[in-house]
């Protein structure tokens, strides 16, 4: 049975997908206030957290940033609050999801399968190419990805990321010199088809590239193709920036 902790401070919501969840073999912990949240979740462990934005003590915003480093579950932002600079901005913040509350049970079920599902596969082996497959640390310059201990090191430095950016990093690392448009990409992470209109994936590369001291107006790391996608530099991780 998988667990989550979902933090939600409407008992009546709370209480409703609880029950939902439960109907389909979770364990659901419900905590109402934000400011106690990493606290129950760090003692109860769970397999993916479930996360309002409008909390009491701290906003769910908040919380999942702060959440991201201590914690390689995946994060799923549960609001009412229909609007894309939220939903950017809980990407950026380092959740998986976004999902809005007037998505049918049915559907928010679904997704909550995909993320553990994605998770589940992710530690057990990450994403690689034939070339690749057999290796589990990648070196380039002074960067390393070990996939079995799922650990990033860049100049000597812990990179602390994502599951689901680790993942998108070990894909493109993997096709280092070649370029991977955002649909493949969607298709090998997350299992669906490119809509013109999901940023995910842009969201995420920006999100890397901070991380890994890349530059945000001429990147030189993970580069943009135009109109083709991202390309990952195997020759640009030196110290300096050349």
């Amino acid at each position: 049975m998988n667990k989550i902790v979902y933090v939600e401070d409407d008992s009546e919501v709370g209480t409703l997908i609880a029950a939902w969840l439960g109907k389909h073999d979770f364990e659901v912990i419900v905590e109402p206030r934000g400011d106690r949240a990493l606290e129950v979740i760090e003692a109860h462990a769970p397999d993916l957290v479930l996360l309002d934005i409008l909390l009491p003590g701290k906003d769910g915003m908040t919380l999942c940033r702060d959440l991201r480093p201590r914690y390689a579950g995946p994060i799923v932002l549960l609001t009412s609050l229909d609007s894309d600079m939220n939903h950017v901005l809980a990407l950026e913040m380092g959740a998986n999801d976004y999902i809005l509350k007037t998505t049918p049970p049915a559907v928010l079920l679904a997704r909550v399968r995909l993320h553990l599902r994605q998770n589940s596969s992710a530690a057990r082996a990450p994403a690689s190419t034939a070339a690749a497959s057999t290796a589990s640390v990648l070196h380039f310059g002074q960067l390393s990805i070990d996939a079995i201990n799922r650990q990033v090191i860049l100049d000597g430095h812990t990179v602390l990321l994502s599951t689901a950016d680790f993942e998108l990093l070990w894909e493109l690392a993997c096709h280092a010199g070649q370029i991977m448009d955002r649909e493949a990409l969607l298709k090998k992470l997350r299992g669906v088809s490119y809509d013109g209109l999901d940023r995910s994936i842009d969201v995420a590369i920006s999100r890397l590239r901070k991380k890994l001291d890349d530059s945000a107006l001429e990147p030189f790391r993970i580069k943009t193709i135009r109109n083709k996608g991202y390309l990952f530099a195997p020759n640009a991780w030196e110290r300096t920036r050349p």
